[in-house]
């Protein structure tokens, strides 16, 4: 006779919680990525201000540039830098919340897309070529097989479930996305990538991206939630309906980044997040692109604020929520292009930029070298 044991639910409760929340092997590469990230060298940004302030010009003049120098001289440890080797890395994940109309593009459009990454048809993959930048494009939870080389295959799940029925994905699942993301960081960092870029693909990201920023500063759906892709009005307010409604079923712990991301976020969200992370355990520089890129380094920020000293926001995204996100992680991204596209889209841009700050560094001339004389110059920073 074979018996079984039926655990009372009280106790799965709590076998579970102690499990997940705590953490076990499951949880070692997030729990070690945590502890291992280390603040930037603030000797390294006092010498790299000095030589900045000696610059021939004057003192400040070339504004975000000159912090951009700064910044990176304490994320490397070295005055002089250059970020020859990038790469963007670009999640795709499928959403279970458009099941209720948040989106005017139907979801088979994420596999489409994410396929379309790797043929160099989309956006972000146009503006990479442009300025030699490598694209990483992984399925981190597409609700469809893709059997494509170029696709990295870290499917958590076929998308994730529908917020305003449950959580969007269980605690263990978040932990797992983060990893990912953490894992794929690892490595492009080890095969010499100097600097890496974030973006995404999944249709209805910009409903979990508002829902996790609502979360996070309090701020209504109405403040947080943009138009995404496009909406027509009706479909604006079912959007803002359903971020409320999904806030107020699963109630996420805003002092509980994870709870966050499993209650109301996306796998996407989750793995760029884990880029963050891994971008800081490295002492590597990391780039956000917009709305979506932005929850994640929110999310990042939130499991440990030293990661906010390695990133560089590119631009601020036309999502109205945007300028709220920067407020919550405190940094001020370098343009405001009026974008709205998404998937990495504004990093081959703050490349750009980031190139240009570290180029002046090395490049132009000290007022020693010119013979002329600092001293009447004035600081008005």
């Amino acid at each position: 006779m074979r018996f079984r044991f039926i655990l009372p639910p009280e106790v799965v409760f709590l076998f579970s919680k102690y499990f997940f929340k705590e953490g076990r092997d499951f949880m070692k590469l997030l729990k070690e990525t945590l502890e291992a990230i280390k603040p930037v060298d603030e000797e390294a940004k006092k010498k790299a201000k000095e030589r900045m302030d000696n610059l021939t010009k004057p003192i400040g003049s070339l504004g975000v540039l000159e912090d951009i120098a700064i910044r990176m001289a304490g994320i490397t440890g070295k005055v002089h830098n250059k970020m020859d080797k990038r790469n963007i890395v670009v999640m795709c994940a499928d959403n279970g919340v458009v099941e209720e109309g948040v989106s005017a593009c139907p979801q088979w459009f994420t596999k489409v897309l994410t396929e379309n990454l790797t043929r160099g048809y989309t956006g972000v993959t146009v503006l990479s070529e442009l300025i030699n930048s490598h694209v990483t494009t992984v399925d981190i939870g597409v609700n469809a097989d893709i059997d494509n080389p170029k696709v990295i295959n870290k499917k958590i799940a076929y998308g994730t479930k529908n917020m305003t029925k449950e959580p969007s994905m269980t605690r263990e699942e978040a932990i797992k996305a983060i990893e990912v993301g953490i894992e794929i960081s690892d490595k492009l960092y080890s095969e010499g990538y100097d600097i890496l870029g974030t973006g995404e693909m999944g249709i209805g990201n910009t409903t979990t991206s508002g829902a996790v920023l609502s979360v996070f500063s309090g701020l209504s759906p109405d403040i947080t939630c943009g138009k995404g892709s496009g909406l027509t009005d009706d479909q604006y307010e079912g959007k803002k309906n359903a971020v409320k409604k999904a806030i107020e079923i699963n109630k996420p712990d805003k002092n509980d980044p994870l709870d966050v991301i499993s209650k109301v976020g996306g796998f996407d969200i989750a793995g760029i997040c884990g880029c963050f992370l891994s971008a800081a355990k490295n002492r590597k520089p990391i780039v956000i692109d917009g709305f979506i890129s932005s929850a994640a380094a929110l999310c990042a920020v939130r499991l440990n604020p030293i990661v906010k000293d390695y990133l560089f926001p590119s631009h601020l995204s036309k999502e109205p929520g945007a300028m709220y996100m920067m407020e919550e992680i405190g940094l001020k991204p370098m343009l405001n292009l009026e974008m709205r596209l998404g998937e990495g889209s504004g990093c081959p841009l703050a490349f750009q930029i980031i190139d240009s700050a570290l180029y002046i560094m090395d490049n132009l001339a000290t007022f020693e070298q010119s013979t002329l004389n600092k001293d009447v110059l004035i600081d008005i920073r």
